[in-house]
């Protein structure tokens, strides 16, 4: 293929385009997709009473100061969440709305924790996430994979315990992740269950650089051996770990939305994604908790580009591309994804 002229991409043709090329989401908490909606029906169909007397005072109250303030109505929601068709409904929901966005390729995370504490079974968790899944591979061709999330305000002893619980099946997926409340819990309280994770075969990733410090990305490489940042965005307070990631080419899944919901950064203008792409890092576009935080992942996009206007055609494409290398698909899958965004691209600066 000729090289694409991006300049010939007008502008006001660009969101367009970037909506409906193929890409990838790799920072997606399935339970963060949970629309106020879906938690009043299964609140309903589970009898599970609300704090909440109506959709409309539920979503009012996703006014969050910190991820703390989120983390206390996130999970107020997943407690709607109690059998195996309930898992597979949410996620359902989120890989129908995914499909319409241009999304090949999900990495799920899931936080088995939020749900085995409230006597919810294992398997009720994994079968149902998993069957949603395999029915969006079966009619759309998305790959959906699961990545189990370990929370970090718990002992790393309920995270070693909830691995192994897990492993009946290891086969449902691809790897183990890190999230919650990042202040105070640093990488290494978690350095054995992600070593035995390496052991088993298992993709590691984790949340770092955050709320967290930039050395807490530092020790997620060094010490959880991870693959990939989730955030990251705090790198930049350490020029020498900015190069590192940047000649690792080690990906990093930045949440545009959830960084301005959370007050990472005041607003999308002061947002430090165009400084990261600058200096050479492995940047990709995600929702995080799209239910909460405002929006989905083309959402995501439209709010980025529309707040920086020095992000053009070629930014975008980049943005995607990597998204596309990002992910743990087989490196012929990937190469198949990414011929078909160059086309893709190419056909729109005809």
């Amino acid at each position: 293929m000729s090289p694409i002229d991006f300049n010939r991409i007008p502008t006001h043709r660009l969101l367009q385009v970037v909506h409906s090329a193929p890409k990838a989401e790799l920072h997606i908490h399935i339970e963060g997709s949970l629309e106020p909606e879906l938690i009043f029906e299964l609140a309903r169909r589970n009898g599970v009473p609300l704090a909440y007397p109506s959709v409309e005072a539920l979503r009012a109250a996703y006014a969050f100061t910190d991820l703390q303030s989120f983390l206390d109505v996130y999970y107020a929601g997943a407690s709607v969440l109690l059998q195996e068709q309930d898992f597979h409904d949410m996620a359902w929901a989120y890989l129908q709305r995914a499909a319409r966005d241009g999304v090949v390729c999900a990495e799920l995370f899931f936080d088995p924790q939020t749900h085995t504490d409230r006597g919810v079974p294992m398997g009720a968790v994994i079968r149902g996430l998993r069957s949603a899944c395999d029915r969006a591979r079966a009619e759309w061709d998305l790959r959906a994979e699961l990545i189990l999330c370990f929370l970090r305000h718990l002992s790393e002893e309920a995270a070693l315990q909830t691995l192994q619980d897990a492993l009946p099946y290891r086969e449902q997926f691809i790897g183990v992740g890190l999230d919650s409340s990042e202040r105070g819990h640093p990488p290494e309280k978690f350095s054995r269950v992600f070593a035995r994770a390496g052991e088993l075969g298992l993709h590691r990733v984790a949340h770092a650089g955050e709320e967290g410090p930039a050395a807490y990305i530092t020790a997620a490489l060094d010490v959880l051996k991870v693959e990939r940042i989730d955030h990251g965005v705090r790198c930049t307070e350490d020029p020498l770990l900015v190069q590192r990631l940047a000649q690792a080419a080690t990906p990093l899944t930045v949440c545009p939305l959830s960084n301005i919901k959370l007050c990472v950064f005041p607003d999308m203008a002061a947002h430090n994604l165009p400084a990261l792409l600058e200096a050479g890092l492995m940047v990709t576009v995600n929702s995080d908790d799209p239910a909460y935080f405002g929006g989905y992942i083309n959402q995501n996009f439209t709010a980025l580009l529309g707040a920086h206007p020095e992000l053009g055609a070629r930014h975008a494409w980049q943005l995607l591309r990597n998204s596309l290398q990002a992910s743990f698909a087989p490196a012929e899958q990937r190469t198949q994804w990414l011929t078909r965004l160059d086309a893709h691209f190419a056909q729109a600066a005809q």
